[in-house]
This record gives C-alpha cells, structure tokens and sequence, in this order.
C-alpha cells in the first residue's frame, strides 16, 4: 500500500452539481445576503427570525429529492471503504453542512462546520437532529428547562467542530488531498501546510488552482477528476 493514512478536506466546489448552491458568490453575498446578518452570531442576536428563515430554506433545499450525492461523494465512500479494508486509514474533513457525504456511504468523516439537519441547544451545546422548519419557539430536549435551539452551523467567529481531530489527522497524514475548497478560510487554509509539515503528499482537485503549492493538481467537475483520481490510487494499490 502506497499511502496509509489518507485525509481529505472538502468544500462547496464538491456539492455543486448535486444542486447545493456554493453559497458565498464573488460579491461576497452568501445566497443574496450579507454574511454578517446570515453567518455571524451578531447576525442571529439581531435578527433570528432572518437566520432561522436562512437555514429553513436551506434544509428544505437539501431534502428535496432531486438533490442526490453525485459521482464525487460516491468515489470518495467507495475509496474510504477499500482503502480501510486494505488495512489503510481514511478521514474526510468536510467544510459542507449538507449530508451528501453521508448519504453516499462515507464513514470517518469530520464536519468542521455543522450540519443543516442538526440544531444546537443555546445553552448545553449539544446537537439534536432537526428535519423541519426550526424558530425561536422551539426548544432542546437536553436540559432540565428546555432551552432555545439555534441553526447547528459554526459562524464566522466561532471555533469549527472536532479542530484538534482535523490537526491530528493531518499530523499523521501521507496524503492531502483537496477537493472543491478556495483555501482562503481559516482554519482550513491552514491544513495544507500542516500536511506538507507532516511530510504528505498534497493534491488539489478543484475547478481551477487556487495556489501553487500543491505537489499535484487535477482540474475540472468534481464528479470527474475525484473519481478518476482515487480510481488511479486503486490501481497503485492493486
């Protein structure tokens, strides 16, 4: 086996042909709104009624049944599944809230900023599963006196989920591979150079570069470079 321990980090550019919009657009906007009225916990004490109807229409969006994990999120369960049969070890970080990854079959996954079918109770910190429309009237089921629930997503000025997880993965990677992200937001844009730290080998499957430091890099849709990128690892394998 080539590669023992392989960490993948994914962002928005791999849920994009599944129909999951990639949220920030080049103005800044993230589906026409402000990121701090949106995305920031100011937003959400100024304003929940606006960020609780941000995420509804989001989760709603994600169950619609024509939005399916594509070929990306597929290969990448698959490769998971061999990989760790073959005795190697897999972890996918991913920087998306929706529950593409999961659906496609993947297992040892991180999601470092939450998840759309999940809400927070405002005081225990604890995550519930959450299908439906969630408002200021709902409350947790975790605490003594039911607490208000808030969107399960980690905003721009609160620490990402599992952060110690993500670096010790990476610490002991032999391969980085990067899927769909810009790499300009931290933490994230920061695993790269810990992998490199590590002595991995880095990859950048993305529509384009986004920097040059990676050792390889393979440009396109997601649902064509990703497959015929980890196809080419199974065939070393073999």
């Amino acid at each position: 086996m080539k590669f023992k321990h392989v960490v993948v980090l994914t962002g928005a550019g791999i849920s994009a042909e599944s129909g999951i919009r990639t949220f920030r657009d080049q103005n800044g906007l993230w589906e026409d709104h402000r990121i701090e009225d949106v995305a920031t916990p100011e937003g959400f004490l100024r304003n929940p009624d606006l960020v609780y109807s941000f995420y509804n229409l989001r989760r709603a969006q994600l169950q619609d049944p024509a939005v399916e994990p594509n070929l990306a999120h597929l290969a990448l369960a698959e490769f998971e599944a061999s990989h760790t049969a073959r005795g190697g070890q897999f972890t996918l970080i991913t920087q998306n809230v929706d529950d593409l990854h999961r659906r496609a079959g993947s297992r040892n996954m991180i999601p470092m900023h939450g998840q759309l079918l999940s809400a927070l109770c405002t005081r225990s910190g604890l995550s519930h599963p959450w299908h439906g429309a969630l408002s200021a009237s709902d409350r947790c089921r975790c605490c003594d006196t039911p607490q208000p629930l808030r969107p399960d997503i980690v905003w721009f000025g609160e620490v990402p989920y599992q952060l110690d997880n993500c670096f010790n993965a990476l610490a002991t990677a032999d391969l980085f591979i990067s899927i769909g992200t810009s790499g300009k937001v931290y933490p994230a844009a920061g695993f790269l150079g810990v992998a490199q730290d590590a002595g991995a080998m880095t990859v950048e499957l993305n529509m384009e570069p986004t920097r040059e430091d990676f050792d390889q890099g393979y440009y396109g849709p997601a649902s064509q470079v990703v497959a015929e990128f980890l196809n080419s690892l199974e065939d070393q394998a073999g």
